[in-house]
């Protein structure tokens, strides 16, 4: 009787370790976040901006000069935009210099409903089976807000847990996408609505500051809405798993926080400010953002290797009467990723991110050709370019994707997914994937308007019944 006793007894108390192990492991698969879907803006034909059109709206501006437009010359010539980028109604019907907070408010609406609808209906998720929306639009606040009227026109739950953001700048995709990770860390089976643009209505500038006029030449029209969810059942059906998140900022430095930054000129017209200084702020934000992240995603080898080499350098610096060391180290970021999801910042920030990582050019094509057909779209943009590798057919399961952002503040945030599945390529590239990638990412601007070059300025004037050329 005592051995049927101890037989019984014992086990039953390890009935609750065998809880407590089970609890853990039960929440920890549960705290893991999946991309379920996500549906990028195509705005209509009618919205491109071409280069005849573009000429005609700088012509418009009757506070830029001969040496303006010389300077738009050389920064659009360089861009790496090409001509089927989309702008705001309010410019293709001549009234950047008058646009309302309704023009603001229709931009948004003419991206958020149909964005979101085809979301829903492809993924046959209500909107009421929404748990969380999280949405940013950094130079739009409304009031009510953006979120408030996205839950107005789908009819969302009076439980649903909302999240506006406003001024984060081009790398606030990232920062909503850590704000659900965190959600979903501490709740079973959520359902998370991600929304992410820009409007450019409201922030068109009309003035000559060179700093300014920058912005126009190269933010477009877009967005992107996704899904996002922990639940354990869809996890087989899901697009990505997040791997990792890092976010980085260096507002607390006076130099960072103004190189990015919207103001108002001295003739007090509100525009965006590209400081000469902005290149060497993104660049330590990036570095620091790549010394938190390298040991979360790269194997152990390639960073005893990377440790070695910098040990190594030393030495030879110290030894060395030259104080030569060899070549800088760099670490291989390939190792731990197959492909990599830059922001279309401009051709500059792809060249830059290119060279520090050791990029091929057939790693930068994404962002390059997203670039050429879309423009920069903000927090957007890193959605567009995960578009075009779907698209292009290279995302395969269990394939690793590094996403790196740079926003105003300044900010640079990057993140590991995970493929869970082979992906189709159906999506906002769909239609002309296929004339892609180019060869000449040269746009018609030089041709059209290189006279400019060779103007005087003492004498150069532009007729009135001046003619843009096809």
């Amino acid at each position: 009787m005592e051995v049927l006793f101890q037989i019984l007894f014992y086990p039953l108390l390890l009935l609750p370790l065998f809880y407590i192990i089970w609890l853990y492991f039960d929440r920890k698969r549960h705290q893991n976040c999946y991309i379920l879907d996500y549906e990028c803006y195509l705005p209509k034909d009618d919205q491109k901006l071409s280069t005849k059109f573009s000429g005609e709206v700088i012509r418009r501006n009757k506070h830029l000069g001969l040496n303006e437009y010389q300077f738009l010359l050389k920064a659009i010539v360089s861009s790496g935009i090409g001509e089927e980028t989309y702008g705001p109604k309010m410019v293709l019907e001549g009234r950047e210099t008058s646009a309302t907070l309704k023009d603001g408010i229709l931009e948004m609406d003419e991206f958020f409903f149909d964005t979101i609808d085809k979301l829903l209906k492809r993924t046959q998720i209500s909107p009421s089976e929404i748990d969380v929306l999280v949405v940013n639009i950094s130079m739009l606040a409304t009031v009510p807000s953006l979120s408030s009227r996205i839950i107005n026109h789908f009819k969302m739950r009076e439980d649903i847990k909302v999240y506006n953001l406003t001024g984060m700048g081009c790398s606030a995709s990232l920062i909503s996408i850590n704000i659900v990770q965190n959600i979903l860390r501490n709740s079973k089976n959520l359902q998370a609505l991600v929304v992410t643009s820009e409007s450019l209505s409201l922030g068109w500038y009309t003035g000559n500051d060179r700093s300014m006029i920058l912005a126009n030449c190269l933010f477009r029209t877009g967005g992107c809405a996704m899904i996002l969810t922990n639940k354990t059942s869809l996890k087989d059906k899901a697009m990505f798993k997040l791997k990792c998140l890092v976010r980085t900022h260096h507002g607390g430095k006076d130099e960072s926080y103004n190189c990015c930054i919207q103001r108002e000129d001295s003739k007090g017209y509100v525009g965006f400010h590209l400081g000469k200084n902005l290149p060497k702020a993104a660049t330590r934000a990036f570095v620091d953002n790549l010394k938190e992240i390298a040991p979360k995603i790269l194997p152990l080898r390639e960073l005893i290797r990377f440790t070695m080499q910098v040990l190594v350098r030393k030495l030879c610096q110290k030894w060395s009467k030259t104080g030569g060391g060899g070549g800088r180290p760099v670490i291989d970021f390939k190792t731990g990723v197959n492909h990599f999801c830059l922001h279309t910042g401009g051709k500059a920030v792809i060249d830059a991110i290119a060279t520090n990582l050791g990029l091929s050019e057939y790693d930068v094509e994404p962002a390059r050709m997203t670039l050429h057909r879309f423009g920069n779209t903000s927090a957007s943009s890193l959605w567009y370019v995960l578009a075009y590798m779907e698209a292009k057919k290279r995302l395969k399961k269990g394939d690793k994707v590094f996403m790196i952002s740079f926003g105003a503040g300044f900010k640079c945030n990057s993140c590991l997914w995970e493929v869970v599945r082979d992906l189709e390529g159906k999506n906002v590239w769909e239609d002309f994937i296929d004339e892609y990638p180019l060869k000449n990412l040269s746009n018609p601007f030089l041709e059209k308007y290189g006279w400019i070059q060779n103007e005087n300025p003492d004498t150069f004037s532009v007729p009135d019944d001046y003619e843009i050329p096809d």
